[in-house]
């Protein structure tokens, strides 16, 4: 071995140096019974020092980042998926779930499971569902029948509206958001959602929880997206992501780009230039139900911690903003000691997350400090 270039080898060369003077006038059981653990432990470094790429640890870095070419076939422009697209299209009856997803609570025992009942409305006379008609109940257990443990949760619906003549007002569908608890680390679940009174259950669907929160025990993969809205690249974007199965899926903002879109479904990579007129920047809510379905296939099964980006803002009467975005995910505010979905945090296995929101108010005097 050439000794100096790798953390590695210099073990194994200070190892056979200490070994040797050891040896010197030792007796033969001595010999014989410090052979075989100097044999055992030979074939352990060696064949970890085969590799000389080999990461001992991240202390031993900086290291050069491993990255993938561009690849000059994909698509130069973002084409959004249209409302006929199959993969956006409504494909439940009555109140069977839809849009479902499961998220992390601040530890490895709990995780949220969310999903929508009901059909949106958009136009100028809607009506809002009323979510006491529909329970939020989940059923889960380690095997797939019979689902042993069920907990409740809440439900609720938003508003995106508009006080100006022509524009069109939105009411959702009836989302619920349910905590599941006492879930062992880096265990299998099944689990199944919905209102079990009125026979409005989901299939069968499964996630596995996290690693034990401590500082040996990581995820295997966590994908990192932003930017993320609902085109064709989108498409290739998941699909290379589920091909790679992570543990967690972290999205940094900007979700459904519902806010590139006037209320009549007219759209424009660039609001501002092809609707400067509108007296306040729409949006399209229909987008959002869009993007859940589409997703639904990943985020079914693999947690998605989500913080808002600037297309999230969506202002809208009364000047509230954020709406769709407080009420379509769940997040562990409450269990993180947070007084806000802008900002909190959770562990997954030996890392803990901080997510901070840039769209809130850092001050001193601004709603993130006491």
């Amino acid at each position: 071995y050439h000794i100096s270039d790798h953390p590695i080898k210099r073990k194994i060369y200070s190892f056979l140096h200490i070994l040797a003077i050891s040896l010197a006038g030792k007796s033969k059981m001595f010999l014989t019974m410090t052979f075989r653990w100097f044999f055992v432990f030979s074939v352990s470094i060696a064949v970890a020092a085969i590799d000389d790429d080999l990461i001992p640890s991240t202390l031993d870095g900086p290291f050069e980042p491993v990255t993938v070419p561009y690849d000059v076939s994909l698509r130069g422009n973002a084409v959004d998926l249209p409302d006929t697209d199959p993969r956006v299209r409504r494909c439940v009856e009555g109140f069977e779930p839809e849009q479902i997803s499961v998220s992390l609570s601040v530890n490895y025992d709990s995780v949220w499971i969310s999903w929508i009942t009901g059909e949106f409305q958009i136009g100028n006379n809607i009506k809002p569902l009323n979510p006491n008609t529909v329970a939020s109940v989940v059923r889960y257990g380690r095997s797939r029948v019979p689902l042993t443990d069920e907990a409740s949760g809440y439900s609720l619906v938003y508003n995106q509206l508009y006080p100006f003549e022509g524009l069109q007002n939105y009411t959702s569908g009836i989302i619920h958001h349910v905590r599941l608890t006492g879930l062992k680390p880096s265990t299998l679940y099944y689990y199944r959602c919905g209102d079990p009174s009125i026979s409005a259950m989901s299939g069968i669907y499964h996630f596995r929880a996290m690693p034990v929160s401590g500082p040996r025990s990581y995820p295997n993969r966590i994908a990192v997206v932003g930017d993320l809205g609902l085109t064709y690249n989108t498409t290739d974007t998941i699909h290379n992501l589920k091909s790679n199965k992570p543990d967690l899926v972290l999205l940094v903002g900007d979700v459904s780009y519902a806010n590139l879109y006037r209320t009549n479904g007219t759209g424009s990579d660039c609001y501002d230039c092809s609707f400067p007129e509108t007296p306040i920047h729409e949006t399209y809510q229909p987008r959002w139900d869009y993007w859940g379905r589409f997703m639904q296939s990943l985020i079914s099964r693999t947690p998605i911690m989500v913080i808002e980006g600037n297309h999230e803002i969506e202002e809208q009467a009364g000047k509230q903003s954020f709406v769709a975005y407080r009420s379509r995910f769940a997040f562990p505010s409450e269990e993180s000691k947070s007084s806000s979905p802008f900002y909190y945090s959770f562990n997954a296995g030996g890392i803990h997350f901080i997510m901070l929101g840039a769209y809130v108010d850092y001050s001193k005097s601004g709603s993130i400090c006491p």
